[in-house]
């Protein structure tokens, strides 16, 4: 579908998508039977396992019409079978006297926290050039919605540190904020298109353009039902404050906007993985579960998003929305934890149905690339929560836009005309860009938008 926008003298603005089906109302799933037991299966930290004619014109936004990529599902992961945990805790140890220094509990006793170098972990790339209208007319990129550095950059600069360079992505500071563009009304039109020239604030000789969309939003009644698999890393490197129990709090805003047709289920890693929470749609059952987890062990990330994603396959809701929300410091060291490997099983879950968000926690050894690179893989968000504050911001008032797609692979295409423009830069999404002919071809993958969801655009010219 193609439609044609006029957008002042300076500009048009041609937008070729197709919008995702859409029954006209929600898809419920079959509501949980509770009995008399609980499905909380709380555990202890678990035991280290080893494995192995215009100015200016937008010649398109676009959504995928179809794509060539397989639909295969996943291969199921092998999971060790569990064994049921002695739900008694131990008894309270005798004191330690410890020195003044700062000091955290670790599985009941209180342990010396070592001053560590920082190993935060991130994937800048070089900021976009300079291009001649005359040499390279068109600009392409995807589409980018995630949020996490602007959150990440403010927590250092609260703490007084200046960000480095690669943790920069200056679109995810511009699409932090909400701007007024304007609200679709029709759904088969998933997206509105904004253009506007001003003054460049740095430079008299240049303007700034801005690209703005804005997605169709749906109420949370309309939203179709929610198979959600909570993954949280309960590893000895997330005992900190700012960690495990910040991920509790946040988490548990989610678990108080469940319906009767939602299920969410929790897995846990540390030296291995498991299921502490069946699934079930009772917020209380929840809140009883996040309560239980306290953090031990070393960290075997790949066991637990296989465990996450095999959860979600045995409770997939058809045309429903089934996620798994991963809450980490991105510290793996056991099993499956970067590359290739990790990025094949997110991808085969994404094309078998089962999208990816991360939600990021801590300083020191945070490992931001590994968790934007996943989120972008699994065809989801990433968001970087570093307090109770954003916490709500991104699953309280942003649920809808976290959780439900309206528009898949937008990518974004401005043709400039070399008789008004010579120059033009691209402020940010410099790992999103596309090569031209990207544009028309579905099998490149680009990036969705949530209900309700923005993304803006600027290029200096």
């Amino acid at each position: 579908m193609r439609a044609l926008l006029f957008c002042g003298a300076a500009a048009m603005t041609f937008a070729s998508f197709t919008p995702l089906p859409y029954t006209g109302s929600a898809a419920f799933a079959e509501t949980p039977q509770t009995t008399a037991a609980s499905p909380v299966r709380c555990a202890t930290p678990m035991a280290d396992t080893d494995y192995n004619t215009s100015v200016i014109s937008v010649t398109g936004v676009r959504a995928a019409k179809s794509t060539s990529r397989s639909k295969k599902s996943p291969p199921p992961p092998v999971v060790q079978p569990r064994v049921a945990p002695n739900y008694a805790p131990p008894p309270p140890p005798p004191t330690i006297p410890v020195s003044p220094s700062p000091a955290m509990p670790v599985a009941g006793l209180m342990m010396q926290h070592p001053v560590t170098e920082n190993t935060e972990r991130y994937d800048g790339k070089p900021v976009s050039s300079v291009m001649r209208v005359a040499e390279a007319p068109v600009s392409t990129f995807s589409v980018d919605v995630d949020t996490g550095a602007y959150a990440n950059i403010r927590r250092m600069l609260k703490d007084g540190q200046t960000p480095p360079l690669a943790s920069v992505r200056t679109e995810e500071l511009l699409n932090y904020f909400r701007y007024d563009y304007p609200l679709p009304t029709d759904r088969s039109k998933p997206f509105s298109i904004t253009t506007n020239v001003a003054q460049t604030p740095w430079n008299p000789n240049s303007r700034l353009l801005r690209v703005g969309l804005r997605a169709y939003d749906v109420p949370r009644t309309a939203r179709p039902a929610a198979n959600l698999v909570f993954l949280i890393d309960v590893s000895g490197s997330m005992e900190s404050p700012d960690k495990l129990p910040l991920v509790k709090s946040a988490l548990g805003l989610l678990a108080d906007q469940l319906r009767p047709d939602d299920k969410v289920s929790i897995v846990v890693y540390a030296g291995n993985a498991g299921i502490v929470l069946e699934p079930t749609h009772e917020g209380k059952y929840v809140h009883q579960a996040l309560e239980c987890l306290t953090a031990g062990g070393s960290t075997a990330g790949g066991a637990g998003i296989a465990l996450a994603y095999a959860t979600a396959k045995a409770n997939m809701i058809p045309n429903g929305i089934n996620r798994v929300i991963l809450a980490t410091d991105g510290d793996f060291n056991v099993g499956v934890t970067e590359g290739p490997d990790l990025e094949k099983l997110v991808k085969q879950n994404m094309e078998g149905g089962i999208t990816l968000t991360t939600l990021g926690f801590g300083t020191g050894n945070y490992n931001e690339a590994m968790m934007e690179h996943i989120a972008d893989v699994g065809n989801g968000n990433y968001a970087y929560i570093d307090s109770a504050s954003e916490a709500r911001k991104v699953l309280d008032d942003e649920l809808s836009a976290t959780l439900f797609t309206v528009a898949k692979d937008v990518k974004i295409q401005v043709e400039f005309n070399p008789k008004y423009v010579s120059q033009y830069r691209l402020i940010g999404y410099e790992n999103r860009a596309l090569a031209e002919e990207d544009f028309s071809n579905d099998a490149v993958d680009a990036g969705d938008m949530g209900a309700g969801h923005q993304v803006t655009a600027l290029y200096e010219i």
